[in-house]
């Protein structure tokens, strides 16, 4: 099998994974799948309504199983599937999880054709944090800067 039947194979599991979290009402029509070395290690769909949670995303849970069954934090030599562009939280999370390449099949512009418009978040990121629509204040730098202090300090970190 040739590199892009495998990527259509693990995008086509990706978006079953939309179908099925959709068509059981946990959330939105998103799904992905996390690869390494040609195997899936990690699946997920949309969570938002099952879970009660906001964060839950299709990348990110995908992202959440593939660390559990991989033991680490990080994902490197990853690939991660999406049934569509991913949004900034998610896209934030691929980036920390240091996955290496994303594939997607929707785009952002479809998503918001169907409800799901997230440009309000990119037009909010280059305002101060005090021109937002959710105002930044900050509060406690010098008790929070002890922590921050202490970390510096500690020798036995786990560098992220």
């Amino acid at each position: 099998m040739n590199a892009e039947n495998t990527d259509m194979r693990f995008m086509s599991s990706a978006i079953e994974q939309a179908l099925n979290g959709m068509n059981q009402n946990e959330g939105g029509p998103f799904g992905a799948v996390v690869v390494k070395n040609g195997t899936i290690i990690g699946r997920g769909n949309n969570r938002v309504i099952a879970n009660n949670d906001p964060t839950a995303h299709a990348e990110v849970m995908a992202i959440r199983e593939a660390c559990r069954n991989l033991g680490s934090f990080q994902l490197d030599g990853c690939v991660i599937y999406t049934s569509c562009e991913p949004c900034p939280m998610c896209l934030g999370a691929i980036y920390w999880a240091h996955i290496e390449k994303i594939y997607y099949a929707c785009t952002k512009n479809d998503a918001a054709e169907i409800g799901f418009d997230d440009a309000f978040i990119y037009e909010e990121l280059p305002l101060s944090l005090s021109d937002r629509k959710i105002k930044g204040i900050s509060l406690g730098r010098e008790e929070g800067l002890k922590a921050f202090a202490r970390w510096n300090e500690k020798e036995d970190k786990i560098k992220y």
